[in-house]
């Protein structure tokens, strides 16, 4: 039995619930679908729902923002709105000076689209990314 047959979601460490759960739903706008236990904390975890099931753990634990890579991406049709209602909810996106940001904090994708980052506040990264 292949692990393709079974669905799959990203999981991250944050070093706070309380803070990460202000970032995930007050910002970004994500909806908890359950929460839960994390090791020995009683609350220390959610599950969020995203393009219309599970998709993203979050749990509390002290290896929280070890990782630099991009840990999860959202593929939208629209990055401008997406990065713009981002901006409003004041998260800001990750520049980076390999490369070439507009204005917004957008720059182009490697095969063409565009690509955009953010970070939650323990400097868990995250890509938003479109086709145009």
């Amino acid at each position: 039995m292949p692990l393709s047959d079974f669905p799959v979601r990203a999981s991250v460490a944050v070093s706070h619930i309380g803070r990460a759960i202000a970032f995930y739903e007050g910002r970004l706008g994500l909806e908890p679908l359950t929460s839960g236990p994390s090791a020995a904390i009683p609350d220390g975890s959610r599950v969020y729902g995203s393009g219309g099931g599970p998709a993203l753990n979050v749990y509390q634990s002290a290896t929280a923002g070890q990782s630099r890579a991009t840990l999860a991406t959202w593929y939208v049709d629209d990055i401008d709105q997406v990065v713009d209602e981002l901006a409003a909810a004041g998260v800001e996106l990750v520049r980076y000076d390999a490369y070439d940001h507009d204005a917004r904090g957008i720059t182009p994708r490697a095969g063409g689209g565009r690509i955009a980052w953010i970070q939650d506040p323990d400097g868990n990264t995250f890509a938003i990314e479109a086709d145009t």
